[in-house]
């Protein structure tokens, strides 16, 4: 019962933190396609009032993990080493970047690290998460991996598809956030990238069978599962395509796209993990098999859950105090 408990707090963690941070990273992607000094400007702080508290959720995933499944932690990290250097480089930098362009605009030269570092930050994610396909060598309970071995073609496509996606999810609330022209290109923009990360999400989940980790598709209630959880992600998609190039002028309309791709991205992660599931690492490392002492995992859910409601309602405080749109009309494209 307390593994299970456990594995739902890293997934709604992970599932917390793609959504939150996915979109500002995603926005941070999107201004190095804007041209509008002005629009960049009004891009850029709109992470600026959140993306501290957003953050947190990796926070809170990474004690899961070492807490919760101390073997499997131990073994990813020689896994993906280099891309989780780069993604944490990257978010340092771009929190930096951040914080210096919204005290003293314009700031051209941090608005662009602000950029490059979140498409970096994206990109990164991504590539850790494809090297969750490639088989764990172990001694006893060390990785005999070298430190290059989890590297494939799998790794660059799961990047790319994990930056087209918060990309999509960046042009998808500014759309909810902004007016006039840059209301406009936020939805021209954003229904491509939602093309382009479809497209190559169907190509992860075709080739995924080829890696080691193929999906566990064994039983009707998995099949079922994984199908329904499939269709509510292609409905998000589709309804964020459709409503990203509407014009009309309401906060519901603009509301759309955001919340066909949140529906999207929590269908897919749920999707992988009923294929996956209790698979950690192939070929054998299981939840079961690298859970922690079960005294250490009861102290630390009960730690995580005290401070899982805190980081919620400041979430929640964040944008409920920031609602509405800032008048971003006047800006020329």
């Amino acid at each position: 019962m307390t593994t299970t408990l456990w594995s739902a707090t890293v997934l709604l963690c992970l599932l917390m933190y793609v959504v939150l941070d996915g979109y500002d990273l995603g926005i941070g992607v999107a201004t190095l396609f804007e041209r509008d000094p002005a629009h960049r400007r009004h891009m850029l702080e709109s992470v600026a009032v959140g993306w501290d508290g957003n953050e947190t959720w990796l926070i809170l995933l990474g004690v899961a993990l070492w807490a919760g499944f101390p073997l499997a932690f131990g073994t990813l990290l020689p896994h993906a080493y280099l891309p989780l250097t780069v993604m944490l480089f990257s978010l340092i930098v771009r929190g930096v970047s951040v914080e210096m362009a919204s005290q003293a605009p314009p700031a051209p030269r941090w608005t662009a690290a602000f950029g490059v570092a979140s498409s970096l930050a994206a990109f990164a994610q991504g590539f850790a998460l494809g090297t969750l396909t490639s088989a764990v060598q172990l001694r006893g309970d060390v990785s005999t991996d070298p430190a290059f071995g989890a590297f494939s073609w799998f790794c660059v496509l799961s990047g790319l598809t994990v930056t087209a996606a918060y990309t999509a999810l960046g042009y998808a609330y500014t759309k909810h956030k902004s007016s006039g022209l840059l209301r406009e290109s936020a939805g021209r923009r954003g229904a491509v990238a939602t093309g382009l990360g479809g497209v190559l999400l169907v190509l992860v989940l075709v080739t995924v069978d080829t890696t080691a980790a193929p999906l566990n598709l064994d039983s009707p209630g998995r099949v079922f599962a994984f199908a329904v959880l499939l269709l509510f992600a292609a409905g998000g998609g589709a309804t964020s395509l459709v409503t990203f190039p509407w014009k009309r002028r309401t906060g519901a309309a603009d509301s759309l796209p955001l919340g066909g791709l949140v529906v999207a991205t929590v269908s897919v992660f749920l999707a992988l993990a009923v294929a996956r599931f209790p698979v950690l690492l192939p070929p054998h490392l299981t939840v079961d098999g690298t859970a922690g002492p079960h005294p250490t995992m009861v102290f630390i859910l009960v730690g995580i859950g005290l401070n899982m409601p805190l980081v919620l309602a400041y979430n929640v405080f964040a944008h409920r105090a920031l609602a509405g749109k800032p008048d971003t009309a006047g800006a020329r494209s």
